[in-house]
């Protein structure tokens, strides 16, 4: 059994930060005689872990809120739901806290301006040559 949720290189969840629930599944298993829990639903609580660094914790709060959950119900048995419902929670956990790289503005180049003004140009050019003529010539 897995003791902790790998969410990248530097954060590991506890599982015991995880609550786990299980319920009936509205896909396959879910109907048959002998009914199974087997939908898990992966619920983590930001506030109460004790495993996030603060600007971890700030960070998924702004981004995901305050509770993050992931649910799987495709699998008939309830491991493999357990599987995939804290793979869906530790990608989401790992999007919400990735930071976004730092935009460093940038000009266009000279040649682009000039293609783009000779562009311009000839879109103008092609426009006037669609013009009705004017009475020069009466």
């Amino acid at each position: 059994m897995v003791e902790a949720l790998r969410v990248d290189e530097s954060l590991s969840i506890p599982i015991g930060e995880i609550e786990l629930r299980a319920s009936r599944s509205s896909g396959p298993g879910g109907q048959h005689a002998n009914v199974t829990a087997s939908r898990v639903e992966a619920v983590f609580d930001v506030r109460a872990s004790a495993s996030l660094e603060e600007s971890q914790r700030e960070r998924l709060l702004r981004r995901a809120g305050p509770v993050v959950t992931a649910v799987a119900q495709e699998a008939r048995g309830q491991a493999r739901n357990r599987e995939l419902a804290l793979e869906r929670l530790a990608a989401k956990i790992a999007a919400a806290l990735v930071v976004p790289r730092q935009r460093h503005p940038t000009k266009p180049s000279r040649a682009a301006r000039r293609r783009r003004l000779e562009r311009k140009r000839q879109v103008g050019e092609r426009k006037r040559a669609r013009r009705r003529p004017t009475g020069e010539a009466e």
